[in-house]
């Protein structure tokens, strides 16, 4: 219905799963010095798989996923009972885990978490947002067993 807003869930908390935590975090180091990224999906909105992917970008500084690859995971999460997209990820390799202005503006699922990973560091720090529009909000972020 045009004029009528689209209800956005604010998340505050999300709850990634420790294997998942784990993976996610090697993936990052693995590729260091260039910036990694994946999606991450679940039941209830929790992070209970992840999907690696590919930063088509090669960069230190930006990634890219191939759309493609990015709309066959997609497909894959959908046919998955219960599945949702719950949460996009990427590393920083050398900056803090902040939302830069790129990750800003090429944010477009408001439904998931953006997880930012950085290794500026000895070890990784881990951020979360659900970014909307311009606006970065810190979510609390959990991690569980099975």
């Amino acid at each position: 219905m045009e004029g009528k807003k689209e209800h956005l869930g604010l998340k505050k908390e999300i709850l990634i799963k420790k294997d998942v935590w784990e993976r996610m975090l090697q993936h990052c180091m693995k590729e260091k010095p260039l910036e990694a990224c994946g999606i991450l999906s679940g039941e209830a909105g929790k992070c209970e798989k992840i999907w690696e992917m590919q930063n088509i970008a090669r960069s230190s500084y930006s990634f890219e996923m191939s759309q493609v690859e990015l709309e066959n995971k997609l497909q894959k999460i959908e046919k998955a009972k219960g599945q949702t997209l719950t949460g996009i990820y990427h590393s920083h390799p050398t900056a803090e885990p902040i939302p830069s202005q790129q990750d800003i503006e090429n944010a477009h699922y408001h439904e998931a978490v953006y997880f930012i990973i950085s290794l500026s560091k000895k070890y990784p720090r881990v951020k979360c947002y659900q970014i909307i529009g311009k606006k970065c909000l810190p979510v609390r972020l959990k991690i569980f067993n099975d």
